[in-house]
């Protein structure tokens, strides 16, 4: 007597389809993780193409987030694992306030910019995987996005197979998309470093990975900002942080964004931010610290040539909370480092140890 033929359900099939089509992996490797045939799993994918390009009609922000809620669960259960995993921090949305020992609370739009704010389902905040931001209406760019990195539970993902995309969640029209990028040395530049992101259970790392190509998170870099950035001080000060401080637990919250002055240049009608700031916050002997940086090309920003260098400086938290129209709180002002106050026109940091930890 032959082996009894295993079923599925249709919504079992779907799960699985979205879980090949949304992480990006190849259909051998799904099929492997949650053990059904290649060439089952194919048709599935094959039929939720199909059904994705006659989508079904609109349903409102509410539905929207119900349904999102609703993908999330079935795709844990699709890979067999939620019955088994426990809560844990990992598995979060968004930024937590609280993931320090001291908490460390979002940006508020000061009262100049506060309009400008992009509101969804009565909130300006949008949650990710482990990070969080608010968006500009009339930039179309995040005034800011904040995060929380566990030093102690990063894992290295690969980029391979994930496309930048817009956030399903708020119109196409309210955040800067690919049209910006083509033809040109444009490159889309992550807020949130994405390397940041990845932590925690294989599938919360797997999703903030994905969560980390929203166009949300996204801000247009040239190649010679991506030269000062990615190899300079700007992109190691995270790294720098846990090398040069004894960070309590392995964890930081940074906040960073760009800087959205009026007189940014337009291309192909979108202001390009030319300065980007970031904040690192983290606890070491039980207290909490933060230091705070910026990229520009020069820090009178009335006075910057197209052609000088991108330089990275230290600068105080309250001189960006300045030059950014944001409320960073006193929790932050005050774990500022003291050195810093008396310094009227701060030298570039040429290595990361210049930096006052």
């Amino acid at each position: 007597m032959g082996a009894k033929r295993k079923s599925y359900t249709p919504q079992y099939r779907v799960d699985a389809a979205r879980l090949a089509i949304d992480s990006g992996r190849s259909i051998a490797q799904v099929s492997r993780q949650i053990g059904v045939g290649e060439q089952l799993l194919g048709r599935w994918v094959a039929a939720e193409r199909a059904r994705m390009d006659d989508p079904p009609p609109a349903v409102d922000l509410d539905e929207r987030a119900e349904l999102e809620r609703l993908r999330v669960k079935n795709a844990a259960l699709v890979t067999g694992q939620a019955a088994r995993r426990r809560p844990s921090p990992a598995t979060a949305r968004g930024f937590d306030e609280d993931f320090l020992a001291h908490r460390v609370p979002l940006p508020v739009l000061s009262p100049a910019i506060a309009d400008d704010a992009l509101v969804v389902d009565g909130s300006p905040l949008l949650d990710y995987t482990h990070f969080s931001l608010t968006m500009s209406r009339s930039r179309r760019f995040a005034r800011w996005v904040a995060w929380n990195v566990d030093g102690s539970a990063l894992r290295r993902l690969p980029r391979s197979g994930m496309r930048f995309r817009p956030d399903p969640r708020i119109p196409a029209d309210a955040q800067v998309g690919d049209d910006l990028y083509t033809g040109n040395r444009l490159d889309r530049g992550h807020i949130a470093r994405r390397a940041d992101l990845t932590w925690g259970d294989p599938r919360a790392a797997a999703a903030a990975n994905s969560d980390s190509f929203c166009f949300t998170n996204i801000c247009p870099q040239t190649d010679d900002f991506n030269q000062s950035s990615r190899e300079g001080v700007w992109g190691r000060i995270e790294d720098s942080v846990y090398e040069q401080v004894d960070v309590q637990d392995l964890r930081i919250s940074v906040l960073g964004g760009p800087v959205l002055h009026d007189d940014d240049r337009p291309y192909r009608g979108v202001a390009l931010p030319v300065e980007f700031w970031k904040i690192v916050a983290y606890v070491e002997a039980g207290e909490l610290k933060a230091r705070a940086f910026l990229l520009t090309q020069g820090l009178d920003h009335l006075e910057v040539l197209d052609l000088d260098e991108f330089r990275a400086y230290q600068v105080t938290v309250i001189s960006l909370a300045t030059r950014t129209g944001l409320d960073l709180g006193t929790d932050l002002t005050t774990a500022d480092h003291p050195a810093l106050q008396s310094i009227t026109m701060p030298r570039p940091l040429g290595h990361p140890d210049d930096i006052h930890w």
